[in-house]
C-alpha cells in the first residue's frame, strides 16, 4: 500500500499568506487559489482590488498545474502553433491554462496541490505563487 501526502487546509493557510505578503510587497491586488492533488479548490482569496475576470484564471491555473504536474509557464512554452502542446489550452472545456502563474506543489517528490494567481503580469503571478510555494517548503 502506497502512504501519500496531503496538503491541508493549514498548509494551504500558510501559502496563501506569504503569497498575499509578496502581492501586497508589489503592489497588485491578486486572486489567489490553493487545491489539493485532484485539482478540487481549498482555499481562494481575491485581494481588494483584485480583477473579477481574473478570478476563474486563478482558480484555472491552480487547477492546471495540480492537474499536470507541470508550471502553468511551462505548458505556454510549448503550446504555440507548432509546438507539441498546440492546442492543450482547448482541452477541458478550456479550462486548461498556458500563461504563467500556476505551480505544482510537491511534498517529498509527491504532487499534493497547485497554486494559481491572477491579475497581475505573467511574471508577477507567478512570482506571488512561488512566495506561497516557498512559504509551504520552509516548515516541511
Amino acid at each position: 500500500m502506497k502512504t501519500v501526502a496531503r496538503l491541508t487546509l493549514d498548509d494551504a493557510r500558510l501559502m496563501m499568506a506569504a503569497a498575499e505578503k509578496k502581492a501586497k510587497e508589489i503592489g497588485v491586488d491578486m486572486d489567489i487559489a490553493i487545491v489539493d492533488d485532484g485539482g478540487h479548490l481549498l482555499l481562494f482569496q481575491r485581494m481588494d482590488n483584485a480583477r473579477i475576470t481574473s478570478i476563474t484564471i486563478a482558480i484555472d491555473k491552480a487547477f492546471t498545474a495540480a492537474a499536470a504536474r507541470k508550471s502553468t509557464r511551462a505548458y505556454g512554452e510549448v503550446s504555440g502553433p507548432g509546438q507539441p502542446a498546440f492546442g492543450i489550452n482547448t482541452s477541458l472545456g478550456g479550462r486548461f491554462m498556458i500563461f504563467a502563474g500556476g505551480l505544482p506543489i510537491f511534498v517529498k517528490d509527491q504532487p499534493v496541490g497547485g497554486i494559481g494567481c491572477s491579475s497581475g503580469s505573467p511574471d508577477q503571478d507567478e512570482l506571488v505563487a512561488q512566495a506561497g510555494l516557498d512559504a509551504l517548503q520552509q516548515v516541511l
